[in-house]
Order: structure tokens, then C-alpha cells, then sequence
């Protein structure tokens, strides 16, 4: 369309209209490949947050409840073709605000448009059941809204997480606050006018920004939000869950992850070795399902890991705008600083760097956030590297003997959100599936989802599920009728 969306200041949207912090503070994003303002964006109050969730309540009791579930996915479906049409806009604005590949961030986008189609089609589909009953009773149940839900989602995939818990809560019947991390709120705020545009009512959506130790918090034990659902780190998902806990809130977590990718000696190693770079050095490996423990079955370690090092090195970091660019900017500088020093752990712990290992040496990337694509391999699966989530371009590499040794070591972490696996043998792909305690399992394949399919952990990496139907009735209420319905009342007492 030719359009542009980038403007030099970004309010709140609080009930259907832009506004400015109560306090009239402001806060500056920036473009991690340059690391120079974008810029200044609404610092939100508890005041803001207030009238946020107050104009969530209201709309929640009024116009929104009167709009009927079919009315509700014709809105939603007007909202995705809003998407479509101004798809290269809104990428390129994502792509700016995140530091992500142009073409990642297309892909996402992509997906994340696919998920709102998926729950608009669903939207007037949420059914009850019946329940045979004895003794003249019937029992039928009803599926309905939570009420008032503030969704909080990270910096690593600002559209498709938003979109992501957007499209259910809407679909379900609810209403929403959302924040996005004050790193990325752009593309959150527009999509927030854009429902306006489409047709959803005032205070339908809301979206606040601001430091989430502040804001965030605020919001999750505020006493007018009904549910929370949150993606990040699993530090702060355990601190939501106490803060929660005071009103029993309703809470949905996607947490963090230490995935496993494990390549079998029977495997396709040339698929292997493509597949799992991917895994890992994808969205510069900032993402809570990268696959950032390689085992390799010791018969083909040497041969896979030459590969695979081959592989990662062909890999272009660069400006994320460039098409042609496979890994963009780490998130901020504090983020590469990170990444640093989970190398030097893992070489302290007796590591040795096959790729990457550092800053990219091209004097056009030193003012951004840049790390190269980074291999180490180590023995020591206890070492802090390969048990703690790194959150950047940066893969261990293990050595493994047996199928029952490979498990042992895939499950010894406190994570359980993906794992992949490389083989040919039928038996074994189901047999090792079956014993991986994560909530989604890839077999030859480093793709974990699509429309459809629950996204989501076991252990640490949090609960419920996110993209299937699963979580469309995670933000309704379950309620059961029951009826008498016999000619002669009953009179339990015999009085």
C-alpha cells in the first residue's frame, strides 16, 4: 500500500482512544542494529493502568458482550485482512523496533495473521456438552468468558505473542489490557488502533507501556483483571504466580526453555546438520523454543559437527532491513553482554568454540547489537552453559553413546518446552518421543508449530497451551446447569 508506520510518538491506547501518561513521562525504543532512538513512547502510570482495565470491564459488561460470537469472528477476520494489507509496513516497522531479520520477521508475521484466522473461525464454535445424568436430571454445560485479561508479552516476538494470545482471549469473549515489553511496543500499539479500525468496540482492547517491574506488576495483581497470560523468562513467570496468587487469578505462563536437538547416527546428516542450525541460530537464538543442546551419537560426531560448523558459518549477519540477511541484532546491548559471558563460563568449564565465539568483525555492524552464530563443544552437561537458558546465538555441542543415555541427558534440566530429533528408524523417532518430558516434540523437522497445534511446556517452561484449541478454552469459564426435570418435585428430606 505504499504506507508508512513509523511516527516519532506513541501513546497509550486506553478505551478506544490515544492518550499520554497521566504523569506525561515518556520513554525512548530503539533499533538494536544501530541503537539510536526510534521513538518516545507513553510511560503508563497505575493511574493509566486504572482506566485501562476500567475501560476493559466496561466494555466487557457492555458492548462487547451484546456483539454475538459470529459478529465477533467477522471483526476478527476484518482485523487479519487489515494485516494483510498492510503487511510490509508493519514488518518492516517490527523488523526496526526488534532487530530481527526482515525475513524472519515476514515468516512471523505470517503465522501470526494464520493464528487469527484460525480462532476468528472459531470464535462461534465454543459449545458445551451434555452429561447423561440419572434419576429425571439433565445436565448441560456452558463455555463462557473470564472477563477482563491482561496479556504481557516479551521482546523476542513482539507481533505474532500479541497476536497470539490476542486472537483467543477476543475470540472467547473477553476483553483485554496488554502490555508489551517496553523494548518493542510499536507494532503493539498499531495493531491496538487497527482493532479499533476493524470494528471492535471501545475498551475492547487496551494497550499500556511501561518498565514491567512497575507497570507489569501492577497490572497482574490489580484486583479488576480476571486472567493473566505471559510469555518470558521464568524467573518473572514464578513471580506473576505469587503476585496471582492473593485473587487466584486465572494464569496461562510460556516460559523458558534449554531445548534438546538429538541426532541420531542413522539420521539424514545433511538434514540434520541444515535443520539444526535453524534451531537454534533462528531469530539469533533469542527464543524460548531454541534448540541450544546438540547431542551427537558418538559414531557420527566428528562427520555431523564438520557440518554442521560448515553450515553455521554460511550464515549472513547484518542489517536486518537486507533480505539477504539470515541473523540480525541481539535485542539491546545488556543482551550481548549476556551472551559473552555464558561463552567465557562454558570455555571456563573446559568448552572449545568451533564457530563464532564473538562480536562480528565488520566496522558497519560495531554500532549495533551483533554476535556471531556460536558452536562450543563441551563435556560437561552439568556446566551453567547447557543448563541455563542463554537466550543468543550460542549452541553447545554433547557427545552421546546410547538411546538411554541421550534421554537421560535431554531430561537432566529444569525445562521442558521442545525437543528435536534426527533419525530414520520409525521406532525409535516414537519410542525417544515418549520419553522427552517437553510439551512439543519435532521429529526431522526444526519447525515446532502451526496453527492448530498446542504450543507449550512441562516442568519449568510453564502451563497450558497456546495456538490449538486448548487455548481457546483457556480463557473461557466452565459452568455446568443441571435441571430437574421429572413431573414430581423432589423433596429430599421426605418433609
Amino acid at each position: 500500500m505504499g504506507i508508512t508506520l513509523e511516527k516519532t510518538h506513541y501513546q497509550l491506547l486506553i478505551n478506544g482512544e490515544g492518550v499520554d501518561s497521566a504523569s506525561g513521562q515518556s520513554f525512548e525504543t530503539h533499533n538494536p542494529a544501530t541503537n539510536e532512538a526510534l521513538a518516545s513512547v507513553a510511560k503508563a502510570t497505575p493511574e493509566d493502568v486504572d482506566k485501562a482495565v476500567a475501560a476493559a470491564r466496561e466494555a466487557f459488561s457492555g458492548a462487547w458482550a451484546r456483539i454475538s460470537a459470529a459478529k465477533r469472528t467477522g471483526l476478527l477476520f476484518k482485523l487479519a485482512g487489515l494485516l494483510r494489507e498492510r503487511f510490509e509496513a508493519l514488518a518492516r516497522l517490527e523488523s526496526l523496533n526488534n532487530g530481527k531479520a526482515i525475513t524472519s520477521v515476514k515468516g512471523e508475521l505470517n503465522q501470526a495473521i494464520e493464528e487469527l484466522e484460525f480462532y476468528a473461525g472459531a470464535a462461534n464454535k465454543i459449545m458445551g456438552s451434555t452429561v447423561p445424568v440419572p434419576y429425571g436430571f439433565l445436565n448441560y454445560t456452558l463455555r463462557e468468558p473470564i472477563g477482563v485479561c491482561a496479556l504481557i508479552v516479551p521482546w523476542n516476538y513482539p507481533i505474532l505473542l500479541a497476536l497470539r494470545k490476542l486472537a483467543p482471549a477476543l475470540a472467547a469473549g473477553n476483553t483485554v489490557v496488554l502490555k508489551p515489553a517496553s523494548a518493542t511496543p510499536l507494532t503493539a500499539l498499531t495493531i491496538g488502533e487497527w482493532c479499533l479500525e476493524a470494528g471492535l468496540p471501545p475498551g475492547t482492547v487496551n494497550v499500556i507501556t511501561g518498565p514491567g517491574v512497575e507497570i507489569g506488576s501492577y497490572l497482574v495483581k490489580h484486583p479488576g483483571v480476571d486472567k493473566i497470560s505471559f510469555t518470558g523468562e521464568t524467573s518473572t513467570g514464578k513471580e506473576i504466580m505469587r503476585m496471582a496468587a492473593d485473587s487466584i487469578k486465572r494464569l496461562s505462563l510460556e516460559l523458558g526453555g534449554k531445548s534438546p536437538n538429538i541426532v541420531f547416527e542413522d539420521a539424514d546428516l545433511e538434514a540434520a546438520a541444515a535443520g539444526s542450525v535453524w534451531a537454534i541460530f533462528y531469530s539469533a537464538g533469542q527464543s524460548c523454543e531454541a534448540r541450544s543442546r546438540l547431542f551427537v551419537q558418538d559414531s557420527i560426531y566428528d562427520r555431523f559437527v564438520s557440518l554442521f560448523v560448515e553450515k553455521a558459518k554460511k550464515l549472513r549477519v547484518g542489517d536486518p532491513l537486507d533480505p539477504e540477511t539470515h541473523v540480525g541484532a541481539l535485542i539491546s546491548p545488556a543482551q550481548v553482554q549476556r551472551v559473552e559471558s555464558y561463552v567465557q563460563a562454558g570455555l571456563s568449564a573446559g568448552g572449545r568454540v568451533l564457530c563464532g565465539g564473538g562480536r562480528p568483525p565488520e566496522p558497519s555492524l560495531a554500532r549495533g547489537n551483533f554476535y556471531l552464530p556460536t558452536a562450543l563443544a563441551i563435556e560437561d552437561h552439568r556446566a551453567k552453559v547447557t543448563q541455563e537458558e542463554i537466550f543468543g546465538p550460542v549452541v553447545t555441542i554433547l557427545r552421546f553413546k546410547s538411546e538411554a543415555e541421550v534421554v537421560a541427558l535431554a531430561n537432566d534440566v529444569i525445562y521442558g518446552l521442545v525437543a528435536t530429533l534426527w533419525t530414520q528408524d520409525v521406532g525409535r523417532a516414537h519410542r525417544v518421543a515418549g520419553q522427552i518430558r517437553s510439551g512439543v516434540v519435532t521429529i526431522n523437522t526444526p519447525f515446532t508449530v502451526f496453527p492448530g497445534l498446542p504450543f507449550g511446556g512441562y516442568k519449568q517452561s510453564g502451563f497450558d497451551r497456546e495456538v490449538a484449541l486448548e487455548a481457546l478454552h483457556s480463557y473461557t469459564e466452565l459452568k455446568s446447569v443441571l435441571v430437574f426435570v421429572r413431573e414430581k418435585p423432589l423433596n429430599p428430606f421426605g418433609i
